[in-house]
């Protein structure tokens, strides 16, 4: 952890008092310093939930004493070509990310743009959601803009930190939600989640179990095993998409065949701006959508970050600042 004074918000940034900030995979990119330009020191963090300390000129929208959230989106300039689209994710001109671009949530004080903040519902504890400003917030996007509708059916594979929000997410939303995994014990978890299906991987073709289910319009996938995404190909319905949320290691192999008989598609999701993360956090408090955590206080932040890089974190890592 990096120790600073307390920042000062400049022209339409904002000061935010941290309450609590999930864990994340991509914060490995910062301390690892695998993303190219990144500029030292920089602190990590992008699920974080706290509560407006001050505003710099300029900000109108935010007030002292507000709840809000800050996601991995930073900000964007709202004027290229691709965000006058609203295609902000592709910003071609001032595309930030939070604890890359600028200091994130692993400390009590941060300063963010105005444009990066998403309002928090009352009824949502900070320590308890901040996941759902990345983890949530990426399957939440994904699910609504894969253009499932109710009733369809609908599998998550994977039901670790990304998948036990999908499982939730998709069964909020009226879809048929079927969860695949290795191993027969996540199915007591995946059914209490919502899931109305479990298909055990390690035991029977997940591609053959979903077309005996009548075949899937959406596969989400949140792992990050390039192999068991392209098992399920063989699972989707006729225009069926296979959204890939979770990032594999290695390159993901795709049969062309299937997918021009049965007009298939791959397609990836970009977790959202603060928008949608304020859906996100809108949705959940609406209908129970909560994130499964281990919570660690900020002194013991490396802690926390070993745990999370494991794998064995049932499901997200929060460090407890406010």
């Amino acid at each position: 952890m990096v120790e600073r004074d307390i920042p000062e918000p400049q022209a339409g940034w904002v000061r935010v008092k941290v309450e609590a900030c999930g864990v994340c995979h991509s914060d490995s990119v910062v301390k690892e310093g695998l993303f190219p330009g990144i500029q030292y020191p920089r602190v990590p963090g992008h699920e974080v939930i706290g509560v407006v300390d001050a505003v710099g000129s300029g900000v109108e929208q935010w007030k002292a004493g507000q709840r809000v959230g800050i996601g991995w989106h930073g900000g964007n300039c709202g004027y290229c070509d691709n965000c006058r689209r609203g295609e902000f994710f592709a910003c071609q001109v001032n595309l930030l990310a939070t604890g890359l671009s600028f200091d994130g949530g692993y400390a009590e004080y941060m300063v963010a743009p105005s444009i990066a903040l998403a309002s928090v519902p009352d009824d949502l504890a900070a320590v308890e959601n901040a996941p759902l400003m990345c983890a949530g917030v990426t399957t939440f996007n994904a699910l609504r803009n894969s253009g499932a509708r109710p009733g369809d059916l609908v599998a998550v594979l994977g039901i670790g930190g990304l998948g036990h929000l999908g499982v939730q997410f998709a069964a909020k939303m009226g879809f048929k939600t079927v969860a695949i995994a290795r191993g027969k014990d996540k199915e007591p978890l995946a059914k209490k989640l919502g899931a109305v299906d479990y298909i055990d991987s390690q035991q029977k073709d997940p591609a053959a179990e979903l077309k005996k289910l009548g075949g899937a319009k959406v596969v989400i996938a949140t792992v990050t095993n390039a192999e068991a995404m392209t098992a399920v190909l063989g699972g989707l319905a006729p225009n069926g998409v296979l959204m890939v949320i979770g990032a594999p290691l290695s390159p993901l192999s795709v049969d062309p065949v299937p997918l021009l008989l049965g007009q298939l598609s791959v397609r990836g999701w970009y977790s959202g701006a603060s928008i949608d993360s304020q859906d996100t956090l809108e949705f959940s408090a609406l209908n129970g959508v909560a994130s499964m955590n281990e919570i660690f206080p900020l002194d013991r932040v490396n802690e926390a970050y070993d745990r999370m890089m494991s794998g064995k974190a049932r499901f997200r890592v929060v460090l407890r600042i406010g």
